[in-house]
């Protein structure tokens, strides 16, 4: 069960190999958020390469 999800996302070369330090540094600056699932996907076309990174969580209570 999660209680809440937050989606990132990049399509730019730079910015989707610096997603996962993203994701982290959010995770940081929200200690009371705890991970309960994930899913990553990748979307492309002829001209754009799109990751996304979703994240499922659940909040906890100070």
């Amino acid at each position: 069960m999660f209680t809440g999800v937050k989606v990132f996302t990049a399509t730019r070369a730079k910015d989707r190999e610096d997603l996962g330090e993203t994701v982290t540094q959010w995770l940081r600056d929200n200690p009371r958020i705890r991970p309960v699932d994930k899913v990553v996907t990748q979307s492309s076309d002829r001209e754009f390469h799109c990751l996304t990174i979703t994240v499922f969580y659940v909040e906890e209570k100070s």
